[in-house]
């Protein structure tokens, strides 16, 4: 029942709600419209003045009389000239005249009853213009001000400098038009709205009602936001207002008017309209109570036990079924439920039973696959180890050749050895016979043979304990350039005197990571670049450092001047079994396992190539590890 009602009133609650809410941005766009009105006849005034003051400057600038009076000091007559301006201009607040040092000479202000009088505590006071107003005006000849008035104005301020015909500067004129209780009265009745002016930063500089006046100093600054244009709801004495903002340009100034019109009367129709869908409401609601309690049993009811039957498919173990009660639409819905219960047990056995195989299949699949990584790993490795027994046959046997030298060189000098015991004639006998002086030249020499024979032995044997790393299974921070060297070291018998390396390693920091995986990718891809060369060829490897995705990588590129790879195959190398070698020399998994160690990482590996013009890999992986990482406390 709860719900028929709720389906019943929802859409009436919502169209109704939708139109409220409608009817009210209707009456807030045409308030929007008739102060935006309003505020842009208030721009046009205010352009409207800086014009007329624009024309006044050009007169000033070009008046003989006031640059005369200025440069011979005649203050009296200068006054008196700029007086009558005033008396005539009612806009003009004040105009005040500056020697052409930027003293303040003689100041005229015009009163509420539009007489121009003087203003000698001004002219008695000490005041000049400041240095950087004086710079601009010696600059451009006059400049624009926006300041904060006395009582609750605003002063939009017009200097301009006086010239002489011959260009000699005589002083300064200052023209203000004060924007203050009685211009702002005049406009909130001219305009039937309340106006507020902000300074740039919306701070409020004036308004027209006074409990404006009595919000916190950055209130108007939060509700504006920086945003010059825009519409704010404001309660003044509980009445609730509508104000809308505009930037006004002031020569080279700036700043904002608000303008506000009440939406009492809005509130009160709309308080009105709510009433009156609250009585609706209940009235259709009443309705509904009585057909609800119908509906719930004849319709609800069958309902009710067909979604309980869908409930009990998940914990019962075979079909369910609903007995027939009726043979209207529900009857045949009932009838359909059951058909479609015993069809879902039926899939679901079927279903239970090719799980089973495909799990049977994907294990098989695992095992088989663990095999084959296994077997590429252990070819891969039967490669590596066929080198570096070639590469340590060579010290040793030269080791083992020079240990027969060795043996006889001993015996001689024990013979000689033997000989000074019982005389210097024997000695000297015996060291002729054996040679002695070729013994004593030529056995450093072997020396130094079989040691450096050993150090190449025990480099090796290093070299492949740091490939490995066996006892770095777990993720550490490893220097690539060193997992880069080793892998070279391995392969040397490969590449030595057929291939000539060349390294570029930038300075990067260590990179967290598995390092012997990584090692694995090296080898793996050099071992593919030294067999793409038939002959003598090169490989270049980089190692630098790049940023991309937000995150610091090492980048390897390891590049060969081999026979390349057609382009139809590029975009398959990483495909396991997949392999342009000859039947026997390659399995296909060594890239797809590169691939695999460097997403592992959470990095990235591409390849370039062209057919005779060689191959180049490019792997990037994160400096600061895969994604989750920690690096092992040591």
């Amino acid at each position: 029942m709860v719900w028929f009602l709720f389906l019943s009133l929802a859409p009436l609650m919502f169209v109704t709600g939708y139109s409220l809410v409608k009817y009210e941005q209707a009456i807030d766009n045409e308030l929007v419209q008739r102060l935006r009105a309003n505020a842009r006849e208030f721009v046009t005034t205010i352009d409207d003045s800086e014009k007329y003051l624009n024309t006044r400057r050009q007169r000033h600038r070009s008046d003989p009389m006031l640059s005369y009076y200025l440069l011979t000091n005649s203050i009296s007559q200068a006054r008196a000239q700029i007086q009558g301006s005033v008396r005539s201009n009612p806009i003009l607040a004040s105009v005040s005249l500056f020697s052409r040092d930027g003293q303040l000479v003689a100041s005229i202000s015009q009163d509420e009853q539009a007489d121009a009088k003087q203003n000698r505590d001004i002219e008695s006071a000490s005041i000049f213009l400041s240095d950087d107003y004086k710079a601009k005006l010696e600059k451009n000849g006059q400049m624009t001000i926006v300041d904060r008035g006395a009582d609750n104005s605003m002063d939009l301020i017009a200097i301009t400098r006086i010239d002489t015909k011959t260009g000699r500067v005589a002083g300064y004129i200052e023209e203000i038009v004060n924007i203050g209780p009685r211009t702002l009265e005049s406009l909130k009745k001219r305009f039937n709205s309340e106006i507020i002016l902000f300074d740039q930063t919306g701070k409020i500089v004036a308004g027209s009602h006074p409990d404006f006046a009595l919000y916190e100093k950055d209130y108007f600054s939060r509700v504006i936001s920086g945003d010059p244009e825009t519409f704010f709801d404001l309660t003044v004495r509980n009445e609730p207002f509508g104000f809308i903002t505009m930037p006004v340009k002031w020569g080279d100034g700036a700043f904002m008017v608000g303008l506000g019109a009440s939406k009492q009367k809005s509130k009160g129709i709309l308080r009105k309209v709510n009433l009156a869908f609250f009585v609706m409401i209940c009235a259709i609601g009443i309705i509904l109570v009585p057909l609800s309690i119908f509906a719930t049993r004849v319709i609800v009811k069958p309902v009710y036990d067909l979604v309980d039957a869908i409930q009990m498919m998940d914990v019962r173990d075979g079909p369910v079924e609903i007995p027939l009660s009726t043979d209207t639409e529900l009857g045949l819905l009932t009838e359909s439920f059951n058909e479609m219960s015993r069809r879902i047990y039926q899939a679901k056995v079927d279903l239970e039973k090719k799980i089973k195989e495909l799990e049977g299949a994907y294990s098989e699949l695992k095992d088989t696959q663990a095999r084959l990584v296994h077997s590429a790993k252990m070819a891969s490795l039967g490669q590596m180890v066929a080198g570096i027994a070639h590469e340590l046959n060579n010290p040793i046997g030269f080791i083992y050749s020079n240990m027969s030298h060795l043996r006889d060189y001993s015996k001689r000098l024990e013979t000689i050895i033997e000989a000074g015991e019982k005389g210097s004639d024997t000695l000297e006998k015996a060291k002729k016979e054996n040679d002695y002086a070729y013994v004593v030249q030529d056995l450093p020499r072997l020396i130094s043979s079989c040691e450096e024979g050993a150090r190449r032995t025990r480099d090796i044997v290093m070299g492949l304990r740091s490939f490995s790393r066996l006892e770095e299974a777990k993720i550490k921070k490893v220097s690539l350039k060193d997992g880069i060297e080793d892998t070279l070291r391995l392969l040397s018998g490969e590449i030595k005197n057929r291939i000539e390396v060349h390294t570029e390693y930038g300075t990067i920091p260590d990179v967290l990571c598995y390092a012997s995986q990584l090692n694995q990718v090296f080898m793996n891809i050099l071992t593919n670049a030294a067999q793409a060369i038939e002959g003598e060829g090169h490989i270049w490897i980089k190692l630098n450092q790049v940023k991309f995705a937000g995150r610091q990588h090492a980048q390897v590129s390891i590049k060969d001047s081999g026979k390349g790879i057609p382009s139809d195959d590029v975009e398959k190398i990483f495909d396991p079994f997949y392999t342009t070698k000859t039947v026997g020399q390659g399995t296909g998994l060594g890239l797809s396992i590169s691939y695999g160690i460097v997403k592992k990482h959470g990095g990235d590996i591409q390849v370039r190539s062209e057919p005779n013009k060689g191959t180049e890999f490019i792997i990037s992986v994160p400096i600061d590890g895969p994604p989750g990482a920690e690096v092992e406390a040591v």
